[in-house]
């Protein structure tokens, strides 16, 4: 089976004869209603492949559709003019990056439509080219815009760059507003929906489908779609790995599968992973991979927010929040759910409240890790490494050598720890413990208090508590006190308490003790 890797191209893609999961029913749909849309996924979802799609529709290459849903369905072929704008592929970081993208666009459909160029302003030039095309062919023009928000996106932390191309662009795309004669179909899709920004404040046609149910598998690939499509791939996985076809599908689903786009919907995977996972029988991050969100963590950093919640899908948020990217500077929720980093778990349909968590164990695990570069002295690349060794002295029974692994980690004269120092060391070693892969929480409530670390296996049970600029019996008293420990009396592991307590000072552990 020939897996379209990287392929964004549906042309390329039908005639190379890779496999396809039809979605041209919910295309038809679409073009069918017509109108404006917007579609929000996380990068390597399908968009452009989506976007392609309906290049190839509205163009009438009906040979390219032979066998699927929309042959059916279609009766007329009517070819458009279409005008295709994909502004990924590039990083956005000077005033220039925009205007030539645009420029190189605009001077192919003048071109393509015999136009001269009588204006500098972007905006005004797309206005004459969609009038161009409406007269020259007689139809009214397909507008299609992939990766509308990525000038935008590259530069969330650049004020200054980030509005010349919000105004840039918001000039650019109202254009569609005043040609709407001229105009059969617009389709814009993007990682986010940025509301405070304004970009589509003068297309306020536009609907946005991201959370609609019949088009939450739109992009993506379903559970239906991975036993319908992808049997014989799964077998060869399977045997390649030594599972059972059972156990393949269910590690399958473990790694890559989970995200909701809306609640109560089946559960979608990422198609570059679970490709990438056929192509080559091995299970890994693939999606993480291509592209890591540094921004992101640091903004969770700035802000303060709580990175315990996340692992423990315990994020809420209201649901006119989660559409929209209106203030990421204070609340960096919504850009994790639309970038594809958290997904629904649940919806209280009463408060109209979403729940989210991690959808599946390669994001976690994949963003847990670069956490963990950002709150303690391990680079990235190393964490893997740190954990396994962590790993191997957890199930030994060995606490002393796990507490020297950390006690060299953070001896690292490269670690700065800055803010809050307490909460900083302790989200550091809630990542070190949640990476291991075992159950594990942070201040875990008891009826006397909250466990800082709490850790249990098959053998062993291990009661951790942090102190900052405090020694480390102060910290076995706590466990004492507040008896932490009680609930295990009877437990048949063995029980290990350990007092940790950290210098700001030093930026180090300065002393640990086992009780």
């Amino acid at each position: 089976m020939l897996y379209p890797i990287g392929i964004q191209n549906f042309e390329k893609l039908r005639e190379g004869g890779f496999v396809y999961i039809d979605k041209t029913d919910r295309i038809y749909s679409l073009a069918a209603n017509g109108g404006y849309y917007f579609l929000s996924r996380p990068r390597r979802f399908g968009k452009s492949l989506l976007v392609s799609t309906l290049e190839a529709y509205f163009q009438g290459k009906r040979e390219l559709f032979k066998g699927l849903d929309i042959e059916n369905m279609e009766k007329d072929w009517t070819i458009y003019p279409v005008l295709h704008l994909d502004l990924s592929g590039k990083a956005y970081s000077s005033l220039e990056d925009l205007d030539i993208t645009l420029d190189q666009h605009l001077s192919k459909w003048e071109t393509e439509y015999g136009l001269q160029t009588r204006y500098s302003k972007a905006d005004a030039r797309f206005k004459d080219i969609i009038n161009a095309a409406y007269e020259t062919t007689g139809h009214q023009t397909v507008i299609l815009i992939d990766e509308y928000d990525k000038p935008i996106i590259d530069n969330l932390d650049n004020p200054e760059l980030q509005e010349y191309y919000r105004k840039t662009l918001q000039g650019f795309y109202g254009v569609m507003k005043s040609m709407d004669r001229c105009i059969r179909f617009g389709f814009l899709t993007g990682v986010t929906k940025i509301g405070k920004l304004s970009v589509f404040s003068g297309l306020n046609n536009l609907r946005d489908i991201s959370m609609l149910p019949q088009y939450a598998d739109i992009c993506g690939i379903s559970g239906n779609d991975l036993h319908k499509y992808f049997g014989e791939s799964i077998r060869e996985l399977a045997e390649a790995n030594g599972l059972t076809e059972e156990q393949c599908y269910a590690k399958l689903a473990e790694m890559y599968d989970g995200y909701h786009f809306c609640e109560n919907s089946d559960g979608m995977y990422n198609p570059f992973s679970l490709l990438n996972t056929f192509a080559g029988k091995v299970f890994r991050e693939y999606w993480f991979e291509t592209g890591t969100p540094t921004f992101l963590v640091s903004l969770l950093k700035q802000t303060g927010y709580d990175i315990t919640r996340l692992a423990e899908n315990d994020v809420e948020i209201d649901s006119d929040m989660i559409s929209g990217v209106n203030d990421y500077i204070n609340d960096p929720i919504p850009v994790l759910y639309q970038s594809g980093y958290l997904t629904i778990k649940g919806f209280d349909r009463m408060f109209g409240i979403y729940n989210l968590g991690f959808p599946n164990m390669e994001v976690k695990k994949a963003f847990m890790k670069m956490l963990l570069s950002c709150f303690a002295p391990v680079p990235e690349k190393e964490g893997n490494v740190l954990i396994s060794k962590l790993y191997k002295a957890l199930v030994a029974g060995k606490p002393e050598e796990m507490m020297r692994i950390l006690e060299g980690m953070f001896a690292r004269a490269n670690y700065q720890i800055q803010g809050d120092a307490e909460k900083d060391f302790q989200y550091a070693m809630y990542i070190i413990f949640e990476l291991l892969g075992e159950y594990v929480q942070t201040e875990k409530q008891t009826s006397n208090g909250r466990i800082d670390i709490f850790l249990q296996i098959k053998d062993f049970v291990y009661i951790m508590e942090l102190k900052v600029d405090a020694s480390a019996d102060d910290a076995l008293k706590q466990i004492e006190e507040k008896g932490y420990d009680r609930p295990f009396a009877d437990d048949p592991r063995k029980l290990f308490r350990i007092g940790v307590s950290f210098s700001s000072a030093n930026r180090r552990i300065e002393e640990w003790k086992i009780g």
